[in-house]
């Protein structure tokens, strides 16, 4: 079904002026909202500054950047923000210095979470905010988030959880408020492309990011770069929409000049196609 010919039910115009009641306190008191980005993040930081505006207090959006947030993303939320007007701040994130987030295991996502809530409320004691929250939202209660664990454990708000919203609430509510990321596909970190126990290095994250970068290039709009090692062999696998795989093999040429240069053996297409945790299937 296309979102944007979905009118809005009553139910989901009642979970809005919840998340606007849950956030009008916070924002007196002073509101950082950790803003990736992406698409539930964005909403988020939307809905504070549309409250921000019609009951007043503080709000600022948080984006951390380091060698695992793709220019791609930087320049989309860099536009979001501008377009918005929304008070924001960068910070640099040192999460690969970690070794527990650079060995690349299930708790990778805690790690860096744990990373940018440091960074977000060192930045609410410098500029007195009170309250910090993320784009937690109803859906993801199905999925394992170990970043929700490092939430918790950090006392970080949920608020568009709490509102009972869920991703295809968000994605309408965006498309009735003419939001221009209402359709921008999931953008996990570059990291996640590493298959879980792959040692994440700035090296291979810059090899995904290029690749992807092809990719779009091309014309592409949802997909994956998997990055495999084996011993000390290492190859690429495409995740690509099903509609969209035709195109990927249009750049077949430029994809593996490019893999052999940067020494992977061989670059595949997964015939299955692009699957959100593609990077946790295997290991190799």
């Amino acid at each position: 079904m296309n979102t944007a010919t979905v009118s809005l039910n009553d139910s989901v115009r009642k979970k809005f002026l919840v998340l606007r009641n849950i956030l009008r306190p916070k924002l007196v008191e002073g509101l950082i909202v950790a803003f990736s980005g992406g698409v539930d993040s964005a909403f988020l930081t939307w809905a504070a500054e549309q409250e921000r505006q019609a009951s007043g207090g503080k709000l600022a959006a948080l984006t951390t950047h380091s060698e695992s947030f793709s220019q791609a993303e930087r320049a989309d939320a860099k536009r979001f923000i501008e377009t918005h007007r929304i008070r924001h701040l960068w910070r640099e994130s040192k999460e690969l210095l970690n070794p527990e987030y650079a060995i690349n295991d299930g708790n990778r996502c805690f790690h860096c979470k744990t990373e940018l809530f440091n960074i977000c409320r060192e930045a609410a004691q410098k500029h007195d905010f009170k309250w910090i929250a993320y784009g937690y939202n109803a859906s993801d209660r199905h999925d394992i988030r170990p970043g929700h664990r490092a939430a918790v454990q950090n006392s970080i708000l949920s608020p568009l959880a709490e509102a009972g919203l869920m991703k295809d609430d968000i994605r309408n509510l965006m498309h009735e408020n003419g939001l221009e990321m209402a359709e921008k596909p999931a953008s996990p970190c570059l990291s996640s492309r590493l298959m879980t126990g792959v040692f994440i290095t700035p090296r291979k994250l810059k090899d995904v990011e290029d690749f992807e970068a092809i990719l779009r290039g091309g014309g592409l709009r949802v997909f994956r770069v998997r990055l495999h090692e084996e011993g000390r062999t290492k190859h690429l696998r495409l995740e690509v929409a099903p509609d969209e795989m035709q195109r990927a093999v249009q750049l077949r040429g430029k994809l593996v000049g490019e893999a052999l240069a940067r020494g992977y053996k061989w670059v595949t297409l997964d015939l299955a196609g692009y699957r959100t945790g593609g990077g946790n299937l295997v290991a190799k």
